[in-house]
């Protein structure tokens, strides 16, 4: 029988696997010159920790675990079944470790986190059931400068990875106050999670479901009306600030919208737009909210690459009330399959991360070769030893299969004269130089 893997999980190559190195190079990079700190937390929360945090549908999604592994014998509850589940995300994890090592940490405590998440959604395109999210989150200071140092580092990482964005901000504050101003601060829900549905779903199925779910037809007008003065502008605007005026939530929600864009660069490969229509459906947030799409007019990809935003008290649950956060993460898996499409690894992020491979001639040679190879080692540089006397021809084939840019052949001759015989795998060029000059060579040629 054929082995499978379960859908919505996947394998990854060597190829695939430097070229997520150099996303996640990129984007660590960025937190840590921004003064995060790396932690980890477990594949495995208690469900008490992740039940109620994502809403109705999100907790849908989680991926139970049986109890010591095993169905119990006879009926069961599910809490009787699984007390404990794979984590959905990194935020409430991190609002949890941040209650328990409270005493250990100073605060404001910037954490960055790079770990697989698990989902038990529906495969697609662009959406796996397994996936790696980069987070980074900055508790324990309510200032908005932590949302612009957010727009910085968004900017800074999609313009080191050369993908042209637009970073989308909104806020729950404006939201909330919408509802209340529309009548409906009963229906705050509804009205987030058709927002959320309107760019895929359009404005008329949208309408339809909120007839369907009893929102006022007087209200569905007014936010009909809304929409269509607001989607296009890339700040708040008059009209949905004269439309808010009365309300508290919503004019604190302008002001700090406003406040972010007054504050943040504008250069860089994510421009920045105020769009009313983003909600981000996640229960914990509270204030400003991100999203980010590729612009690329080549690409394919129509789903987000960063999502994040501030939450007030996602730690008093856990019994640290008034703890003020805000956190982004990006989408690792989405951002390879936008790179990968535009073709923008053709000149980056090489399949293998050996420079140079020693041919094997038989066990004379070999054994010159791996001294050789020890002290090319030593001066930074990846270097293999193919390990059997092999015909040259198969040897060179492993060479150019693994994209190995250079092919040292040390025979008898080349050990005489102590240089050694260099070939350039992409150019054909061979030529005798000194361990040393093959060190230089190499070197140089990663700088070009």
């Amino acid at each position: 029988m054929k082995p499978t893997i379960p859908k919505g999980m996947r394998d990854f190559s060597p190829v695939d696997m430097t070229r997520r190195n150099f996303i996640l190079n990129a984007i660590c990079q960025v937190y840590r010159q921004h003064g995060y700190r790396q932690i980890e937390t477990p594949a495995m929360e208690n469900l008490s920790v992740l039940e109620g945090k994502y809403g109705a549908e999100g907790d849908t999604l989680l991926y139970r675990v049986l109890n010591s592994g095993k169905l119990p014998e006879g009926p069961a509850k599910i809490h009787d079944l699984s007390e404990k589940g794979l984590r959905y995300d990194l935020t409430v994890p991190f609002a949890r470790y941040v209650v328990m090592h409270r005493n250990e940490i100073t605060f404001p405590f910037k954490r960055y986190q790079v770990q697989p998440v698990w989902r038990a959604d529906r495969p697609q395109k662009g959406r796996y059931r397994e996936f790696y999210q980069c987070d980074a989150d900055v508790i324990g200071s309510d200032s908005l400068l932590n949302e612009v140092e957010m727009v910085q580092m968004i900017t800074e990482v999609f313009t080191a990875l050369d993908i042209r964005t637009e970073l989308r901000v909104n806020n729950r504050k404006v939201l909330a106050g919408l509802a209340e101003k529309l009548d409906i601060p009963d229906r705050f829900m509804e009205l987030t999670i058709g927002l959320d549905k309107l760019e895929k779903a359009g404005l008329e199925k949208v309408m339809d479901e909120w007839r369907s779910r009893g929102i006022p037809s007087e209200a569905l007008a007014k936010l009909e009306e809304l929409l269509a003065n607001s989607r296009p502008a890339g700040e708040p605007g008059g009209h949905l600030t004269e439309f808010l005026r009365g309300s508290e939530p919503g004019e604190k929600g302008i002001g700090e919208v406003q406040s972010v864009l007054d504050l943040s660069g504008r250069e860089g490969n994510a421009s920045l737009k105020f769009d009313l229509t983003l909600a981000r459906g996640l229960n914990y947030y509270t204030g400003m909210i991100f999203e980010v799409k590729c612009t690329e007019k080549d690409s394919q990809f129509g789903g987000s690459l960063l999502g994040g935003g501030r939450y007030d008290d996602l730690t008093g649950v856990f019994g640290l009330p008034g703890v003020s956060g805000v956190g982004i993460s990006f989408g690792v898996d989405r951002i390879h399959d936008v790179m990968t499409g535009l073709g923008k690894f053709d000149n980056r992020a090489p399949g293998t991360v050996t420079r140079v491979m020693f041919v094997n001639f038989g066990e004379a040679e070999a054994g010159q070769a791996l001294g050789m190879a020890d002290r090319m080692r030593l001066a930074g540089i990846a270097t293999e030893v193919y390990p059997d006397a092999a015909k040259v021809k198969k040897q060179m084939s492993y060479a150019d299969a693994n994209a190995i840019p250079f092919v040292a052949l040390l025979g008898s001759e080349e050990i005489k004269s102590g240089n050694v015989k260099v070939k350039d795998m992409r150019s054909g060029e061979q030529e005798d130089m000194t361990v040393q000059a093959l060190i230089e060579k190499i070197r140089k040629d990663g700088e070009t």
